[in-house]
């Protein structure tokens, strides 16, 4: 199942041959530097088997990445539209992406997140989309930058998710991007 494409990326659901991707990007400490958990290979592959069947479902979830010269699995990228509304408008989807530590800096997440941009506004038909990442986080937030998105600061919150061991990760920032920009 092909969600989009662009001249270096297919983003498509998740195959078998993607779980040893999965796990190294759910388990590395520097992929998962502002999350509060990892996990291991069996969690992964239960987590994996979860994503790809509500993205098959409904079309929403983070579907792989894929090199279209080589075939190779690089990470994640797509829309979410399944939060609480606690944490972001109810309806509207969150773009969101996560690449092993080899692929940063190539530019794929910009690359796979404008096409998931693409596909929110003109397929789906969304008017607005939204990211969050936890403050310090300025990989993630210069991506929603370069798509255009402009932070929201009274939509900053603390992550219902994050537990209380880890303070440092509950405070989030939220962006924004409106088909009308």
């Amino acid at each position: 199942m092909i969600i989009a494409e662009t001249e270096r990326l297919i983003i498509r659901n998740w195959e078998e041959r993607d779980r040893a991707l999965f796990h190294e990007i759910n388990s590395d400490d520097r992929v998962m530097e502002f999350f509060a958990m990892r996990r291991d290979r069996a969690e992964s592959d239960a987590l994996l088997d979860v994503v790809r069947d509500r993205i098959a479902e409904t079309g929403y979830g983070f579907p792989a990445v894929e090199l279209k010269a080589s075939g190779e699995v690089i990470g994640f990228t797509g829309l979410n539209d399944h939060y609480s509304a606690d944490v972001k408008p109810e309806g509207v989807p969150e773009i969101g992406w996560r690449m092993a530590t080899r692929y940063w800096g190539k530019g794929y997440a910009s690359e796979a997140a404008k096409a998931m941009v693409d596909v929110a506004f003109n397929e789906r038909g969304h008017d607005q989309v939204v990211a969050f990442a936890v403050a310090n986080n300025h990989r993630s937030t210069a991506v929603m930058e370069r798509l255009g998105m402009r932070r929201d600061p009274e939509g900053d919150f603390d992550h219902p998710s994050v537990p209380d061991t880890h303070p440092h990760l509950k405070r989030h920032v939220l962006y924004r991007l409106m088909r009308a920009d």
